[in-house]
């Protein structure tokens, strides 16, 4: 696990250096803390280009409780190594002779010795936290140390939200990816995988940020549940009620506001609906599992991705996502109905030439009536912009190859466009 992590860390530092303006950045965090806007106005640049870099930079920087960005200890070395480099090149730019291409090793040497020392006290801090000892480094930089990149994100999440007792774990950083979300019209995603463990809990921890927001925690109690720092309510009214509040306290996100004033409505917990304003609140429970879904509302239409869930498994948070502060309502307009929807899909797969086990095969016929009809608002093209759209179920009249028994239709409500069809398989028939 050590090699990897020292690979990620490795790849974000020389990544980050090739680019003229996270270099710029790592200098400007280099003389003093700075606001998000405050680099905006520095760079000449647009929000989410900065964005874009900043999630580069990964664990080179840091946001503090009060919305500052500052180097991180991996930073401050990786600054320190650039003002070296720039030094050896100024001193002597018009030739290269074997003394200044040794001084330029030196600094590389340097780095990986910088970079080292700090995976050294990484292990280190994993050793302590078992050991329940902690000599060289400070509580503070020890935790940061074992999260790796998102470091802030994370353990304030995981420490301030879920409320895990951190201390008793030793934390492995699973897995840190980023890409661009172009299917979101250009979304900066980073999901991070991480896996706690102690004497008598083992858990796998799930998270995803989109453009540096929360977007999703999912919790896999491997062996027994979480440790906490406090007594966690035996009520899971109440629990979602604690979880809600410090969750707005995490992000600040007003729209958190009218979601806490709904749910302070409930007085006991069951399969109901709450609706207040713009927003709705679902509650479903299935044996040990419950769920609360807050969602936009408009129209009669519920936007569902436009939303906040928190799943509870015995009392325990297991899943939550915020998609909220992300999608935006593109239309309202319902120009097809449900029937019309159901007409539509019946004649489009009527015609419909779909590949199966490499065979072209056309036109279907389907059962009466549709398995279900679902209003699921979805975006179009690559965007976020929420729109309409039908989902529709269908039973074929017969099972093709590959066990295919079923077809799905997705349909813009305020066209009435074929937005997609696939073939599904049924398990009561595979």
């Amino acid at each position: 696990m050590a090699d990897l992590h020292e690979d990620e860390i490795y790849s974000t530092m020389f990544s980050s250096l090739k680019h003229p303006v996270r270099r710029k950045i790592l200098r400007m965090l280099g003389n003093k803390p700075m606001t998000f806007m405050q680099m905006v106005e520095e760079l000449g640049v647009s929000t989410p280009h900065l964005t874009y870099h900043l999630e580069n930079l990964g664990e080179l920087i840091s946001k503090s409780d009060d919305g500052q960005y500052k180097l991180s200890a991996f930073g401050v070395a990786t600054v320190s190594a650039m003002k070296d480099v720039e030094e050896v090149h100024e001193s002597e730019p018009k030739r290269r002779s074997v003394t200044s291409k040794w001084k330029v090793v030196s600094v590389a040497l340097l780095i990986s010795v910088l970079i080292l020392s700090g995976l050294a006290g990484l292990e280190f801090y994993s050793i302590n936290q078992l050991n329940g000892t902690q000599h060289s480094l400070s509580d503070e930089n020890q935790q940061l140390l074992s999260w790796g990149i998102g470091a802030d994100k994370v353990a304030n999440f995981l420490t301030n939200l879920t409320q895990f007792e951190t201390r008793n774990y030793t934390i492995s950083l699973m897995g840190d990816t980023w890409q661009w979300r172009t299917d979101f019209g250009g979304v900066a995603e980073e999901v991070i995988q991480y896996s706690l463990k102690s004497s008598i809990s083992d858990l796998n921890v799930y998270m995803r940020y989109r453009n540096n927001h929360f977007s999703r925690y999912e919790l896999n109690m491997i062996e027994s549940s979480p440790l906490y720092t406090q007594l966690q309510p035996n009520d899971v009214l109440q629990n979602a009620k604690y979880v809600l509040s410090r969750y707005k306290t995490y992000s600040g996100d007003s729209y958190l506001t009218n979601m806490t004033d709904i749910l302070a409505t409930v007085g006991t917990v069951s399969n109901m609906n709450v609706t207040q304003g713009n927003i709705k609140l679902q509650i479903s429970v299935s044996g040990d599992t419950v769920t609360f879904l807050w969602m936009y509302t408009e129209n009669g239409i519920d936007y569902q991705a436009k939303g906040l869930q928190m799943t509870f498994q015995n009392n325990v948070l297991t899943i939550m996502t915020d998609g909220y502060f992300l999608f935006t309502v593109g239309s309202t307009n319902m120009g097809v109905t449900q029937q019309q929807a159901v007409d539509t899909a019946k004649n489009y797969v009527k015609t419909l030439t779909y590949t199966i086990a490499n065979k072209p095969t056309n036109g279907f016929a389907v059962i009466d009536p549709p398995l279900s009809i679902q209003l699921i608002p979805h975006p179009r093209g690559n965007s976020v912009l929420l729109i309409p759209y039908w989902y529709i179920e269908m039973s074929l009249t017969q099972t093709y190859a590959g066990g295919y028994n079923e077809v799905a239709v997705g349909i813009y409500a305020d066209t009435g466009q074929v937005a997609d069809v696939q073939m599904l398989s049924s398990s009561a028939e595979t």
